[in-house]
């Protein structure tokens, strides 16, 4: 199949941008099916910002809770799931070298 350049609107700007005959072979080679939406400026400035996942600017939780092997007091760097165990760092250092990953 032939490409030829063609001429598409960025989603951002609206600025009217060429996506090349090479540009296209190389989508048709990785199997993309979709064109691209954004022009080659508009394109880097939205990868050179922070990316609006889940866990840009969420705080670190810190939660206090009873192990469930040994019922000592420790803390834990998420917020614990019903019925799931809890392991305090020694209790969770002895399972982990016991090979018991599966409870």
């Amino acid at each position: 199949m032939e490409f030829q350049d063609k001429t598409l609107t960025c989603v951002d700007c609206g600025a009217p941008f060429v996506w090349t005959a090479g540009e296209q072979l190389f989508f048709a080679d990785k199997n993309f099916k979709n064109e691209p939406k954004r022009c080659k400026s508009c394109k880097a400035k939205r990868a050179a910002r922070p990316a609006s996942g889940a866990a840009v600017g969420r705080e670190r939780v810190e939660t206090t809770t009873n192990c469930s092997a040994c019922g000592k007091e420790t803390t834990v760097p998420f917020r614990p799931t019903q019925g799931r165990p809890v392991f305090c760092r020694e209790c969770f250092q002895q399972r982990k070298f016991a090979g018991a990953g599966g409870v």
